[in-house]
């Protein structure tokens, strides 16, 4: 467990797994990122992307597997919880990235490799391959599986390598009618994605349906939502400077103090789009100084900056700064200021 300045979730180095205390929230609810760090053994370190224009062959494989494992010990809708959740964030990324870094397969060509680590290479790898799964069936898609990493083991791959073996042990052979170019050298996200659901989320929509009418929650069942169930929550409220509702939903919830760091980012984000920051700064900015992971950090330093409040996001990263990594730093200073916010 690495201090909190640490930019990643997590990192697969061989036989020692590098993580973000971030996963710590008391109730064992986000550790979907250790399984996922364990299986880069397979995806990452026993066969790894040739180059990084091919990141998404050690990530899209990784997310997949991370998601098998989490049905295996947990049941399918506790994996399309994480699936739908995946989603939305590769939604989010396609919105603001340029279409050229929505393919998989990626030209980084006099960039800084960095620029590839988005939900790109995470998400939309693994639905890549989640899609083949229900084309061919899953028996047929691990035998696959098992036969790529069994012929590839300690090498490198290329994506146009992973493409002709793909075609030779997959495609061809159980003639599955697929346009794989659209999936990695296209932009977006195609037609043929596979459509994930959970009645969780069913349930979850419902209450965010009562609040948006202004519903007195008082008598809400959520005592038994999990982590996953109030991401998806906070997510789907409303941003249009809806002060009130954030307020009443804190005074319910408590959100702007919870141990939980992947909530806490997303009920700050929605806090500084629907203009409550004000009213918790206080406990945003303690979160921004006392974390440093990328994932969470950057979302709300964006909010800050479309919501006209840049001179706070500034202000809140100069304390800040000295504890985060370079990793982290040289994000933040193409976000908040060309070249940089001067010490």
């Amino acid at each position: 467990m690495l201090p909190p300045s640490f930019p990643f979730g997590g990192m697969e180095n061989p036989r020692l797994t590098f993580a973000t205390p971030t996963i710590i929230a008391g109730d064992r609810s986000l550790t979907a990122l250790i399984a996922h760090e364990m299986a880069h053994s397979w995806s990452g370190n026993l066969v790894t992307n040739a180059t990084w224009n091919d990141f998404w062959l050690n990530e899209g494989f990784t997310v997949y597997f991370e998601r098998r494992i989490m049905e295996a010990l947990y049941g399918e809708e506790y994996a399309n919880m994480l699936a739908v959740l995946g989603f939305q964030d590769l939604e989010a990324d396609v919105k603001i990235l340029d279409d050229k870094d929505t393919h998989l397969f990626l030209d980084l060509e006099g960039r800084d490799p960095d620029d590839g680590m988005t939900d790109i290479a995470y998400e939309k790898g693994a639905y890549f391959l989640m899609m083949l799964e229900d084309k061919v069936g899953r028996g047929k898609m691990d035998g696959f599986l098992k036969t790529y990493f069994d012929t590839h083991r300690f090498k490198t791959l290329t994506t146009e390598e992973f493409i002709y073996y793909l075609n030779k042990n997959l495609i061809d052979k159980y003639q599955v009618e697929v346009d794989i170019d659209e999936w990695i050298y296209g932009p977006g996200i195609p037609e043929n994605v596979t459509k994930v659901t959970t009645e969780k989320f069913v349930v979850v929509n419902k209450v965010v349906a009562l609040i948006k009418e202004n519903y007195d929650f008082g008598d809400l069942e959520v005592s038994d939502w999990t982590t996953h169930e109030w991401l998806h929550f906070i997510r789907q409220l409303p941003i249009v400077d809806e002060k009130d509702l954030m307020k009443r939903l804190d005074n319910k919830f408590n959100f702007s103090n919870s141990g939980n760091s992947e909530v806490l980012a997303a009920w700050f984000e929605v806090a500084i789009k629907n203009g409550y920051s004000n009213n918790i700064l206080p406990n945003i900015e303690e979160f921004l100084i006392g974390v440093g992971r990328r994932k969470f950090i950057t979302p709300l330093y964006r909010a800050f900056k479309e919501n006209g409040q840049l001179e706070i996001a500034q202000n809140i990263y100069k304390k800040a700064k000295p504890n985060y990594h370079s990793v982290s730093t040289q994000t933040m200073d193409k976000l908040l200021l060309k070249g940089g916010i001067k010490d």
